[in-house]
C-alpha cells in the first residue's frame, strides 16, 4: 500500500531544512540571477563608457564571488553577440580575446579583487568591440557610397573614357 501523506498536505514529509554556513549559499537573493547580472552588465558598460571611477566603484560594490560570476556572465554574453557582428578577421581576433579572458577568470576564481580585474578587462573588451564595429560601419558605408559612384559614372559612360586612359 502507498504512503499518504498526512491530511491537508500534498506531500508525505516536509523538506529538510538545510544548515546556513559554509558551502552552502542560504537564501537566493535575487529571483533571477541571470538577469540581475545582466542587468549590472549593462550598467557597469554605461559607466565604464562614461564615468571610470563610478564603474570602479561598481565594482568595489560587489563583495559575493556569485554577484562577480553572474556580472561576467552578462559581460560575457554581451560581448559575444557584439562580436558577432565585426568582421571575419576582427572576429578571430575577438575570439581570441574571449579566451585568454576566460583563463584570466579561471585563474582567479575564487579571489574578488582578481574578479574584478578580469571584470574590468572584459568590459574594455567590449568597449573595444564597439569601436571595431563603428569604424567597420564606416568602411561599409565608405565602400558603398564608393561602389554607387563607380555604377553611376559606368552608366554615364564616364568610366569608360576614364578606364581606357589609365590602362594604356
Amino acid at each position: 500500500m502507498a504512503h499518504r501523506p498526512p491530511p491537508g498536505r500534498l506531500t508525505p514529509a516536509p523538506a529538510v531544512p538545510r544548515p546556513d554556513g559554509p558551502g552552502h549559499s542560504g537564501w537566493v537573493t535575487s529571483p533571477d540571477a541571470l538577469a540581475e547580472g545582466a542587468r549590472r552588465a549593462d550598467r557597469f558598460l554605461t559607466l565604464l563608457d562614461t564615468d571610470d571611477t563610478a564603474a570602479g566603484e561598481l565594482l568595489d560594490g560587489l563583495t559575493e564571488v556569485r554577484d562577480l560570476v553572474f556580472l561576467g556572465a552578462g559581460l560575457t554574453a554581451v560581448a559575444r553577440s557584439e562580436a558577432r557582428s565585426l568582421p571575419p578577421a576582427q572576429r578571430a581576433q575577438a575570439n581570441t580575446r574571449q579566451l585568454r579572458l576566460g583563463l584570466l577568470r579561471d585563474a582567479q576564481r575564487a579571489d574578488p579583487d582578481g574578479l574584478r580585474t578580469w571584470l574590468r578587462r572584459a568590459g574594455e573588451e567590449i568597449l573595444l568591440i564597439r569601436a571595431q564595429r563603428a569604424i567597420a560601419d564606416r568602411v561599409d558605408a565608405a565602400d558603398q557610397a564608393w561602389t554607387a559612384a563607380r555604377a553611376a559614372a559606368e552608366a554615364s559612360g564616364t568610366a569608360a573614357a576614364s578606364d581606357a586612359a589609365t590602362t594604356t
